[in-house]
């Protein structure tokens, strides 16, 4: 199974929340720090958000803190919710299935199942799990100015 880039930045910054959780992070500092596109992790941090995941505030010290403790989110939650509008293979899409084996198809069944075996393996987890705490730098060393 392949997550889509939205549920895979959902992770991250749920784990960088996770990591600091006392410190709010704007969306600007995590598109830096992850190396993405601001303007889409704006949209899975609202969806985080709105979901109950994250709590968000604007302004100075504003951002993005998480919304409950890390060990109280379920992996597979969060990946159910990121993945909601992706269909595993065309014909669990709930519009536009065009596939002729459809009425006859004996593997959609197994695929349902694998995908509910993902999730519930998933579940079994929680962010506490998975936090991220990113290295210190190191600092240059000191040199003696009489050297």
């Amino acid at each position: 199974m392949r997550l889509t880039s939205f549920t895979d930045y959902g992770l991250r910054v749920l784990m960088r929340l996770a990591g600091s959780p006392d410190r709010a992070f704007s969306t600007a500092e995590l598109a830096t720090e992850f190396g993405v596109s601001r303007n889409h992790l704006a949209k899975v941090v609202s969806t985080l958000a709105s979901n109950g995941f994250l709590k968000t505030s604007r302004g100075g010290g504003g951002g993005a803190i998480l919304a409950r403790p890390a060990d109280e989110i379920r992996l597979g939650e969060v990946v159910s919710l990121l993945e909601a509008d992706q269909a595993l293979v065309e014909c669990f899409a709930p519009q536009g299935n065009t596939c002729t084996l459809t009425p006859t198809c004996r593997l959609k069944n197994r695929l349902a199942k694998a995908e509910s075996a993902f999730i519930a393996s998933l579940n079994k987890g929680t962010l506490a799990d998975c936090v991220f705490v990113p290295p210190r730098k190191k600092r240059p060393a000191f040199r003696s100015q009489s050297q």
